[in-house]
């Protein structure tokens, strides 16, 4: 199975972790949908990311972005934490230079894709995170 990929396209400077989401192309829509977020550290030394606001965190905010081929937003039914500013220091995942680390998800379990079609689907939390994910990825549900 031929997966559909997302790389940042932004150069990579010595701060920044650059993430990658990856989804099969296709997906059945009664069957689970696989996403993977792997987040890669290619500077010279350990860096560190906010898990809030990424798969690494689970369920615990909508930091994607789904649409239908319509532009429709599918709704998020996941968790939304109450967040205590700045974070705590367990908030954070350390990447080790030249490593990467990597989570999967089941889209299906916060977004509500219900109906066959064409969807895409963005990243909208580098703010918080500090990751660089720049485009989107795109899937179809038969």
């Amino acid at each position: 199975m031929k997966d559909s990929t997302l790389t940042s396209s932004v150069p990579v400077t010595d701060s920044a972790l650059t993430a990658k989401m990856t989804v099969a192309p296709v997906a059945l829509l009664n069957d689970s949908i696989s996403f993977k977020f792997t987040v890669y550290n290619q500077t010279d030394s350990a860096r560190t990311f906010c898990k809030w606001h990424t798969p690494f965190e689970g369920l615990m905010s909508k930091y994607l972005d789904v649409r239908d081929e319509a532009g429709n937003e599918v709704d998020y039914r996941g968790a939304m934490a109450k967040r205590m500013m700045p974070p705590p220091a367990d908030s954070y995942i350390t990447v080790n230079k030249g490593d990467s680390l990597s989570v999967t998800t089941d889209l299906k379990k916060g977004y509500a894709i219900q109906k066959p079609g064409k969807y895409s689907i963005k990243y909208n939390s580098s703010a918080m995170s500090g990751l660089v994910v720049t485009d989107s990825i795109s899937l179809t549900v038969k």
